[in-house]
């Protein structure tokens, strides 16, 4: 397995660092159990710019960082480790799409990049989330409402959630590789992509 350079490391840690500055924002809240925050954005840029690797241990690195300054809501050790081990890093499902958009925009097929940007951040999106589902109805079905099981309100809770935060996520991801999309494309990338197509 290809080691990760200490560049990546550093990058890693800088994208998980301001994850959780932009999670100290304040959030959209439509109710007690919705929340819909824009801190997954570094990750997902970092997942477009580094690929799967890098982006699964950002977002580890943020959920470590959330349970450290005590920004984390931990019900028991399992409950912690699933929500804040497991579901942050696998935002970084995103950068399973890193090539494709990575060759669409050095293409200059800025659209078809956009599309699967859109797409990566939702695959994202619904990898974390569906760990935070698990979670809801393993240790959180008591919040549900009287007569709801605890499987439904979950998925509506998480559902929701999901679906804002990659909505917001996605407008954001497009606007800023629209107006900046070398924050994307590495200059160890456009030199490789150079030396390929010269030989």
């Amino acid at each position: 397995m290809k080691k990760l350079s200490l560049t990546a490391m550093i990058e890693a840690s800088f994208f998980a660092a301001f994850a959780i500055i932009l999670d100290f924002l304040p959030s959209i809240k439509l109710s007690p159990s919705i929340s819909i925050s824009a801190a997954m954005i570094p990750i997902f840029i970092l997942a477009f710019r580094r690929g799967f690797k890098v982006s699964f241990i950002a977002g580890l690195l943020w959920g470590i960082l959330q349970i450290a300054m005590g920004d984390a809501w931990i019900a028991t050790p399992l409950q912690a480790f699933i929500e804040y081990f497991v579901a942050f890093a696998c935002i970084g499902f995103a950068g399973l799409f890193y090539r494709v958009i990575q060759n669409q925009l050095r293409a200059g097929n800025k659209k078809k990049a956009l599309a699967w940007v859109v797409l990566a951040i939702f695959a994202g999106s619904l990898a974390r989330y569906f760990w935070h589902f698990i979670a809801g109805v393993l240790f959180f079905g008591s919040y549900a409402p009287k007569g709801m099981s605890p499987v439904l309100f979950s998925f509506l809770a998480n559902g929701s959630t999901m679906l804002g935060a990659s909505i917001l996520c996605s407008i954001l991801a497009v606007l800023i590789i629209s107006s900046a999309p070398r924050l994307i494309i590495r200059k160890s990338d456009e030199g490789l992509q150079t030396h390929k197509n010269a030989s």
